[in-house]
């Protein structure tokens, strides 16, 4: 099983993003903390962690909580 990032615009709809597979959740989440100011920047609004086809989390924002 891998693990990959679905990204979305703010109306919930799916927008490119780098096409990253990781061999577990840990390694997903890390490279995410390091490239969410990037991918916030690039238009991406929201994320969703996927364990092959299934969701592990989210849609998650990328802008802080008010």
């Amino acid at each position: 099983m891998e693990f990959r990032w679905r990204y979305q615009d703010a109306q919930a709809r799916d927008v490119a993003g780098p096409d990253v597979a990781f061999a577990d959740q840990t390694e997903a989440e890390e490279w995410f903390s390091a490239q969410w100011r990037d991918l916030l920047d690039a238009g991406v609004e929201q994320v969703t962690l996927l364990r092959s086809e299934s969701e592990v989390y989210g849609p998650m924002s990328l802008h802080p909580a008010q």
